[in-house]
């Protein structure tokens, strides 16, 4: 069994995107939008033993894949000393209007501190 990768490899993030693609409200609506048909040759999507026809959702434009795991990386998957571990109530100060500084050591503990807590 090979090694676990320091981070999260390419073709999970894509796969996860991917997921999140065929479960979204957009990718329905052009079938909706289409009545299942084929919007090239007019074929209608059918699940019928022998006769099945599958309809993919094709983006005109393209997807720009490396452009997507970069941001993605960029700004979700961030290297973990840019990551910390929070309560809700202090997750939810630093995504409000109180800007940090003017938050008070009771109110976050002091920067940069880490608690290590061992678990059983």
């Amino acid at each position: 069994m090979g090694r676990k990768l320091p981070y999260t490899p390419n073709s999970r993030i894509t796969s996860a995107i991917r997921q999140l693609w065929l479960r979204s409200r957009e990718h329905l609506v052009p079938l909706q939008r289409s009545g299942y048909r084929c919007e090239c040759c007019g074929v209608k999507a059918s699940k019928a033993k022998g006769r099945e026809v599958k309809l993919h959702v094709h983006h005109i434009d393209g997807i720009d894949w490396d452009g997507v795991r970069e941001i993605i990386r960029e700004r979700v998957l961030v290297s973990p000393d840019r990551l910390q571990a929070l309560c809700v109530d202090c997750h939810n100060k630093q995504h409000s209007r109180v800007s940090a500084e003017d938050m008070t050591v009771n109110e976050c503990g002091d920067e940069g501190e880490w608690i290590k807590q061992e678990y059983d």
